[in-house]
C-alpha cells in the first residue's frame, strides 16, 4: 500500500501543494494523511493514525524531509523506526536519493541514503536554530530601539478611583462601574485590586 504524509506547522498554512504532488505521484486521496501542527515532535493524531496502518512493504511519501519532523535526532529515529522496525520504504519527493526502494539489497546506495538523510536532517534543525536566533536577535534589537510588543496599555479613567471606592463601599453594581469607566470587567476588577492594594 502507497501512504503520503503532508504537514504544515499553523492552521492558516496551505497542504494543497503537497497534496497535489501526492495525487499526480498516483496515491489515492484516501490513502493521504495531513496535520497542521508543529513538526517539533510526533504526537500529531493524523500521523498516529497512519503509523498504526502502515505495515512492512508498504511505501510512505513525504514531499520534503522537514515535514516529517524538524529535530534532528527525532527524524533520523523515526526514519529507522519505519525503515527497520516496521519495514516500510520511505520516498521523499524534493529529495529522490531518499528512495529506501531503491536500496534494498545494495549496500552502497543504503550507505548514500543515510548520509543524505543525515545531511538534510542536520540541515533542517540548524536552519530552524538560526530562524529562532534570528528572531531573538530581531527582538532584542527592536527593544533597544523602544519598540513595545502587545497591546498598548489602557489608561485608566479619571474617574477611576471613586469610582472604584463607590463600586467596594457597594454604593453601585459592577455593571454600573464598568458602563461609567468604559473598562472590560477584568480591567476593573484588577485595577480595582490595585488601588486596594496602595
Amino acid at each position: 500500500m502507497i501512504y503520503a504524509y503532508a504537514r504544515v506547522s499553523s492552521a492558516d498554512q496551505n497542504l494543497d501543494r503537497q497534496i497535489d504532488s501526492f495525487v499526480n505521484f498516483g496515491v489515492e486521496k484516501r490513502n493521504i494523511y495531513s496535520d497542521k501542527k508543529s513538526g517539533k515532535n510526533f504526537e500529531r493524531e493524523n500521523y498516529l493514525k497512519l503509523m498504526k496502518k502502515l505495515k512492512k512493504g508498504d511505501l510512505l511519501i513525504v514531499k520534503s524531509i522537514d515535514r516529517l519532523g524538524r529535530n534532528y535526532d527525532m527524524i533520523i529515529e523515526e526514519w529507522t523506526r519505519i525503515t527497520k522496525q516496521v519495514g516500510a520504504d520511505i520516498l521523499v519527493l524534493d529529495m529522490p536519493l531518499l528512495d529506501t526502494r531503491a536500496h534494498d539489497n545494495d549496500l552502497t546506495g543504503r550507505l548514500i541514503s543515510d548520509i543524505v538523510l543525515q545531511l538534510l536532517s542536520y540541515v533542517a534543525q540548524k536552519e530552524r536554530e538560526n530562524i529562532r536566533a534570528r528572531q531573538r536577535e530581531g527582538i532584542t534589537s527592536a527593544l533597544a530601539r523602544g519598540v513595545k510588543f502587545g497591546r498598548p496599555a489602557i489608561p485608566d479613567p479619571a474617574n477611576l478611583i471613586e469610582i472604584a471606592h463607590a463600586f467596594l463601599n457597594k454604593e453601585m453594581s459592577c455593571e454600573e462601574a464598568l458602563a461609567l469607566t468604559g473598562l472590560k470587567r477584568s480591567t476593573f476588577y484588577r485595577r480595582t485590586a490595585l488601588l486596594t492594594a496602595l
